[in-house]
């Protein structure tokens, strides 16, 4: 059974989009969302950023100096003297504060949710823009509110020349390749490296889908910091069998080809690679946001007893790996556990719904292991008893 969706907002194929534009090309779907009802309004999401715990950034393309940035969390004060144009307000993981933003990443389940960032959504004032600039990752602009012209550009890395610039990353050169104005429905992917120029025709909001792409740099620092957590010191470079050296000062290639094949043998541990890999892609954005208690045996069962249900914490990241056939680790919020795979439509639950029904729970009840494993889950906070969730 597939718990992927197999069509994109608009109806393309799903197979079709990941053959032909998934980090390749531009895709614009006129009417992905038609007739979209934002949830949201300006007011509403300005109201987020007045927030502690809410990333926001304000971009002035006239400011105290060009490209203005200011960083929240910000005052009604603060909006009181924004001028009349050209501003842009961006508000970043809107998905984890509220649930109908949330919503909308179930259409996106073609491609792996361990991938998916976050819904960062952004507010501009007529001639609002953040710049002409380009993401290391992928990325779906949905238009929920007025117009907003998007103009495509060239092909960009790590040596296109930027503007000099303290906190920006604006292209100092930009080469119009494409056109379009996005109206409400509307939605435009992107593939990584693309330079791209954003617009606001008219007071619009755009919703901004993004996908985790964890830089070679992250992988490997990060994965061999994992892997020194369990090599003992005893474990040392070795040269048993040494030719007389030519020179005693010279690192020669065979010492090179031992260090090679040192590293080698413990990067290819694939069991480690993919236990790292689901630990890092399900860090959470916000961990704070995940409260800790001691489990409760008795606190769970009464609630399934009360037909009350399991909510997922949005702020909660899972994902899980089958280890051939021995048994399986699930992935929650940057950490994992091994399962015995007789467990696997439990988890495939937990990793694929928001809400579990009690009645969904009922047939795991006389299994010890499952209900360990939700109460766990709820004792990390990754889920939460519906009672609990208002």
């Amino acid at each position: 059974m597939s718990l992927s969706v197999t069509t994109l907002p608009g109806g393309m194929p799903a197979e079709e989009f990941l053959r032909d534009y998934w980090q390749k090309k531009p895709l614009l779907i006129r009417q992905a969302f038609a007739g979209f009802d934002n949830p949201l309004t300006a007011d509403e999401l300005a109201g987020l950023s007045l927030e502690e715990e809410v990333e926001s950034r304000i971009v002035l393309e006239h400011g105290a100096t060009p490209w203005e940035l200011r960083r929240g969390p910000f005052s009604e004060e603060d909006y009181r003297h924004l001028p009349e144009r050209d501003w842009t307000l961006l508000v970043q993981a809107v998905d984890q504060f509220v649930p109908e933003v949330a919503d909308l990443l179930r259409a996106f389940r073609f491609l792996p949710s361990w991938r998916v960032d976050d819904v960062m959504i952004s507010y501009a004032a007529p001639g609002g823009s953040v710049g002409p600039h380009f993401d290391n990752y992928d990325v779906f602009l949905l238009q929920t509110q007025g117009h907003r012209r998007w103009r495509i550009g060239q092909q960009c890395d790590a040596d296109s020349p930027l503007l000099e610039h303290p906190d920006l990353r604006i292209l100092s050169q930009f080469e119009q390749q494409d056109e379009w104005v996005l109206a409400p429905g509307d939605m435009l992917y992107l593939p990584p490296g693309l330079a791209h120029y954003g617009i606001a025709e008219d007071e619009c909001m755009t919703w901004s889908v993004g996908f985790r792409a964890p830089s070679q740099a992250e992988v490997l620092t990060h994965f061999t910091d994992f892997l020194s957590q369990y090599l003992s010191d005893q474990q040392r470079y070795t040269d048993a069998g040494l030719a007389l050296p030519a020179d005693p000062a010279q690192v020669d290639d065979q010492t090179v080809e031992r260090l090679q094949r040192m590293i080698l043998e413990l990067v290819q541990d694939r069991e480690a690679l993919g236990t790292w890999f689901g630990r890092f892609m399900t860090e959470p954005r916000f961990p704070e946001l995940l409260q800790a208690q001691e489990p409760d045996a008795q606190l769970l069962a009464e609630a399934l007893d009360n037909d009350y249900g399991l909510v997922r914490n949005p702020s909660a990241r899972l994902a899980w790996r089958q280890e051939q056939d021995r048994y399986l680790m699930l992935f929650a919020s940057g950490e994992h556990c091994l399962l015995p795979t007789p467990l696997l439509p439990l988890v495939q639950l937990i990793c694929n719904q928001d809400y579990l029904g009690a009645e969904q729970l009922q047939a795991w009840r006389a299994d010890p292991e499952a209900m360990q494993l939700l109460e766990q889950l709820l004792a990390k906070g990754d889920l939460l008893l519906e009672e609990d969730n208002g």
